[in-house]
C-alpha cells in the first residue's frame, strides 16, 4: 500500500511534468508509436481480411497465420529485429505490427463473414458490383465488429509498446526500465499506472466508437426484435384452447 502512495506521489511531483523526460512528453512518444503502429497494420491487414470476408475464401490460412502471429513473444521479436536492424524507433515498431495484425485481420474479415448473406445476394441482385456492395453494405454492416478489432489491437499496442524504451529512449515503457534499474519502484509502478490510464481512456474512445458507428437501421431491428420478443416460452404460457377443461 506504501508503494502505491509513494507510485501516486511520484505522479503527482510537478517536477514529472516538465523536461524532455516529463510525463506529457512520455504520454505524446507513447500515443505517436501506437499511432503509427496501427496504421501501418492497418494498411496490410484491413484489405485482406476484408477479402476474405468478402470471398469466403482463404479464411482457414488467415486464421493460421494469425494463431502464428499470437504465439511470437513480442520480447524475442524485438530483440532479434533490434539485432538486425540497429538501436531505435524501427525495431519496436516492425515487432508491434506483428503483434497487432491478428486482431485486425480477425475483426475484418469476422466483421464481413457476420453480415447475412441474403442481405448481400439482394445488394446484387440490384445490379450492384461487387465494389459497391463492399464499401456500400458489407462496410457499413460489418464495421461495429471491425472497429472490435482495431479496439483489441489498439489495447495490444499500448500495452506492448512501453518495450520500446528496451531498445529506444522513448514512450511510457521508460519509467519502467528506469525504475527498475535504478530500484526506484515508485517510478516503476507509476509509469505502470501511466499507461493503464492511457490504455484505460482509449478502450473507452473505441467503445463509444464502436457503438456510434451501428447502422442506425441495426440498431432499430435489434430494439424491435427485443419489443416484440415474448417474455415466456409458448410452453410456460400454455394453449388457450386447452385451458380449463378437465
Amino acid at each position: 500500500m506504501n508503494l502505491f502512495l509513494d507510485a501516486i506521489a511520484w505522479i503527482a511531483d510537478p517536477v514529472n511534468w516538465s523536461g524532455p523526460s516529463g510525463i506529457p512528453t512520455r504520454f505524446a512518444e507513447q500515443l505517436y508509436v501506437t499511432f503509427v503502429v496501427l496504421v501501418i497494420a492497418a494498411v496490410i491487414a484491413l484489405p485482406i481480411g476484408m477479402v476474405i470476408g468478402h470471398t469466403g475464401k482463404g479464411r482457414g490460412f488467415a486464421v493460421a497465420v494469425s494463431g502464428g502471429l499470437r504465439a511470437l513473444p513480442t520480447l524475442g521479436v524485438l530483440t532479434l529485429v533490434g539485432l538486425w536492424v540497429g538501436i531505435g524507433l524501427t525495431a519496436p515498431i516492425i515487432s508491434l505490427v506483428i503483434l497487432a495484425i491478428p486482431s485486425l485481420l480477425a475483426g475484418a474479415y469476422s466483421g464481413f463473414e457476420a453480415i447475412d448473406r441474403r442481405t448481400v445476394d439482394a445488394a446484387r441482385s440490384l445490379g450492384m458490383t461487387e465494389l459497391q456492395i463492399v464499401t456500400k453494405v458489407e462496410l457499413p454492416l460489418g464495421l461495429p465488429l471491425l472497429i472490435g478489432g482495431v479496439r483489441a489491437a489498439t489495447l495490444q499496442i499500448v500495452a506492448t509498446a512501453t518495450l520500446a524504451a528496451y531498445v529506444a529512449d522513448v514512450g511510457l515503457g521508460r519509467y519502467l526500465f528506469q525504475g527498475i534499474k535504478t530500484q526506484d519502484y515508485a517510478e516503476a509502478l507509476g509509469g505502470s499506472i501511466l499507461v493503464v490510464i492511457l490504455a484505460l481512456v482509449l478502450d473507452g474512445l473505441l467503445a463509444l466508437t464502436q457503438r456510434l458507428v451501428v447502422p442506425a437501421g441495426v440498431r432499430a431491428a435489434a430494439v424491435q426484435e427485443v419489443r416484440t420478443r415474448p417474455s415466456r416460452s409458448r410452453a410456460v404460457v400454455g394453449q388457450p384452447i386447452e385451458e380449463g377443461k378437465k
